[in-house]
């Protein structure tokens, strides 16, 4: 899930209310945008959560997905944070097969990408590993080499980098 020139990665700051996630869901369906990754969260002030979208924009122009999120009511503010000027980061849970014969090497990838190992079982590990996206996207294609057996992903979240402006797409008020 790389953020390449087809992805862009834009923050939603909304009214904390009831059903506003899925009002923005709706309007990604009814109007057949992709959503690559999504993860939503209160803010630290307790009338807003912020959504974090990476969004396809191969299946519509940003400035498109821009005006119908702004004719959501609770959307407060819209910001696009680029690569470079953002600290990303997702969250990868796995359980990957692990028999004595490769236990140790599965051990060593999930040490040399400075995991963790969750739990363990006779045949099974489960891992987690918490970082920018390439290097899950990374560390998942190594544990490809071994039978995954459950693999999630949280989705993308991000802020600015300190020092750096942010350009707001628009905002309310």
């Amino acid at each position: 899930m790389t953020g390449g020139p087809a992805h862009r990665t834009i923050v939603v700051l909304v009214e904390d209310k009831a059903g506003v996630l899925a009002r923005v869901a709706d309007l990604f369906a009814r109007r057949g945008y992709n959503i690559v990754s999504l993860a939503v969260a209160p803010t630290n002030d307790t009338r807003f959560s912020r959504i974090t979208i990476v969004v396809d924009i191969e299946s519509a122009p940003l400035d498109q997905i821009v005006k119908q999120l702004f004719k959501l009511i609770n959307v407060v503010e819209i910001a696009e944070l680029a690569p470079a000027d953002a600290v990303e980061r997702e969250l990868l849970i796995a359980t990957v097969e692990a028999p004595k014969e490769s236990r140790n090497q599965v051990v060593e990838i999930v040490d040399i990408f400075e995991g963790k190992i969750l739990a363990v079982s006779a045949d099974r590990l489960t891992v987690s590993l918490d970082g920018r996206p390439s290097k899950l996207d990374d560390f998942e294609v190594l544990l490809g080499d071994y039978s995954i057996v459950d693999l999630q992903r949280s989705g993308r979240i991000a802020l600015p980098k300190i020092g750096r402006e942010v350009p707001r797409l628009r905002a309310v008020g």
